[in-house]
């Protein structure tokens, strides 16, 4: 007789339990679905709920798991665009962001340069004046000083910035070496902010790869329309800290050398006057929350890196008694007046917010701002008529698959057979299960994944039934012959699902899209088909063998 010790029993009976209860919604894919919107709107009203979100909500019991498979854009439809990114938009801030730090470098040789102008110039260029031209050559060195080695395999030995003399100007600019390694940088910052913000809205599993030099494809399965999805990912949330020069009810009046007029969102009909470079920006957050102020309205609590925080730090103790702008894509969202030395780098945005409208500023600052603005070059909706078509010959794919491989291993083995296949059902439920438990997104090369797994599923079962069949030629009794036959195939069980695992891992880390979509499947499924074939068939054999307890077999 055969014996496995009851905990392994307990665990394989509870993973294929798990393995049906998880996977079951996906059969009532359109009821769940509308279970799980009414639930999120909700639980978003704070327990209120409309007569057509309660209907929604009876329709599946809140008891059993309603995690669904996201469906890929190819399978349900959803929102396609493709993006331009203007790195020009970048070399002109960072020209700004220097700007400061020559000022203050040439403060130290004021005596030689006299006094420092910076001049109008195209954008991505630095163009400034000194008074006495006899210390051109004194402030062009110390202008060359501030320049750093470029960040990059292909820009090693070269300096970020150029510094040259046209006339009795100094002129600066990012070096080539330094341009293409920002253009890198920009990409990916980008690449990873639109990821960032469509996964916080709640969209998983998005298609957002490079394409070219400075192009950016987005595709995000389920969402309305590319209309939305553009809404979403070209709000900046740009967030500064800029010093108050002046305040106004002229929205014409004349802000002055960099300096800018931006409309306030708090105060109606008024305009402040804010120098251009900020005293800290976005970019130094580490934390957006939303919260409320002291006086119970909805505000959002921020916190910066250690930069910033020095230099927020910095400003505040030697401006106390100042007001100070807090700008929001290029509004003035609120403008207090320093009280106190504010240390720690932390505060809090206060302004005249919703709790939606705080959550989302606070979803998008943790996201951070676009590094340059984005031109939507391709934009398209796909309806999902044509994902339903897609899932329709998946289904007929599959189900011819499973019926073939079932005859077959009816047909070879008989009562064997029988138990193979249940444990391939078992199988294609653990497939699911992992799938909705996850996250993960099913697409049609990933229909091409379960249909190729559920061929590779009973191959492990083969090897074994081959091995029990050779030892009852050997006149082993059933009992001894069935565990030798799970033992000496087991070795190449392992080598020949690991070689393949090995496959799907490196599909899914070089492979971008539906290629990662595949990969997942494959890899889910050639984990949970060793899993039935060596645990689940074993389990119904063994109870077989030990309910009818036969002294001969044939197989």
């Amino acid at each position: 007789m055969l014996h496995t010790p009851l905990w392994k029993r307990v665990i394989v009976l509870a993973l294929c339990a798990w393995g049906i209860l998880a996977s079951a919604p996906n059969l009532f894919y359109t009821e769940v679905e509308a279970h799980n919107d009414a639930a999120a709107a909700i639980a978003k009203a704070e327990g209120v709920a409309s007569e057509d979100q309660a209907a929604d909500l009876a329709k599946w019991p809140g008891a059993l798991p309603s995690a669904l498979v996201n469906l890929g854009l190819d399978l349900r439809g959803g929102a396609h665009l493709l993006a331009e990114v203007q790195v020009e938009d970048v070399y002109a801030q960072r020209m700004d962001a220097l700007w400061p730090e020559v000022r203050d470098a040439l403060k130290d040789v004021r005596d030689q340069v006299g006094n420092v102008r910076r001049q109008p110039s195209v954008p991505g260029v630095l163009r400034l004046t000194v008074s006495n031209v006899d210390g051109l050559a004194v402030a062009v060195e110390k202008v060359k000083a501030l320049a750093t080695p470029v960040v990059s395999l292909t820009g090693i030995g070269s300096d970020d910035i150029v510094v040259t003399v046209d006339g009795a100007d100094i002129v600066v600019e990012l070096s080539e070496a330094e341009r293409a390694a920002t253009d890198s940088r920009t990409i990916q910052q980008s690449l990873e902010i639109i990821r960032r913000r469509v996964d916080e809205v709640g969209t998983r599993e998005p298609t957002i790869q490079r394409q070219g030099t400075d192009r950016i494809l987005i595709q995000v399965p389920g969402i309305g329309s590319a209309a939305e999805l553009k809404a979403l990912i070209g709000t900046t949330a740009k967030l500064t800290f800029n010093p108050v020069v002046g305040r106004t009810t002229d929205p014409a009046a004349e802000a002055g050398a960099r300096n800018l007029l931006l409309p306030s969102t708090d105060e109606k009909d008024v305009y402040y006057i804010v120098e251009e470079t900020p005293v800290v920006s976005g970019d130094e957050l580490t934390d957006a929350q939303p919260s409320f102020d002291q006086n119970g309205r909805p505000a959002v609590t921020f916190r910066f890196n250690p930069s910033g925080a020095r230099k927020f730090g910095d400003y505040t103790a030697e401006n106390i008694g100042e007001p100070f702008a807090i700008v929001l894509d290029s509004e003035v969202i609120s403008a207090p007046t320093i009280q106190s030395h504010i240390s720690g780098g932390s505060g809090i945005i206060t302004g005249t917010f919703t709790i939606e409208e705080s959550t989302e500023l606070a979803v998008l600052l943790r996201a951070g701002a676009l590094p340059a603005k984005m031109n939507f070059l391709e934009e398209r909706t796909v309806g999902p008529e044509l994902g339903q078509d897609s899932i329709d010959a998946g289904t007929v794919a599959g189900i011819v698959a499973i019926a073939a491989v079932a005859l077959y291993m009816l047909a070879s083995y008989g009562l064997f057979g029988l138990f193979a296949n249940l444990a391939l059902m078992i199988n294609i439920a653990l497939i699911f299960a992992a799938l909705s438990t996850i996250g993960g997104t099913l697409t049609l090369p990933g229909i091409g994944g379960i249909v190729l797994t559920i061929g590779m599923a009973v191959d492990a079962n083969v090897l074994v039934y081959e091995r029990i069949r050779e030892e009852l030629r050997i006149a082993k009794s059933p009992a001894r012959a069935i565990e030798l036959g799970y033992e000496r195939a087991l070795s190449a069980i392992i080598d020949a699902n690991l070689t393949t695992l090995i496959t799907a891992g490196a599909l899914f880390f070089f492979g971008a899209g539906p290629v990662r979509g595949f990969a997942i499947v494959l890899g889910i499924g050639i984990v949970s088909s060793v899993f039935t074939a060596i645990y689940v068939t074993r389990f119904f054999i063994e109870v077989w063998l030990n309910w009818r307890q036969p002294k001969t077999m044939i197989l």
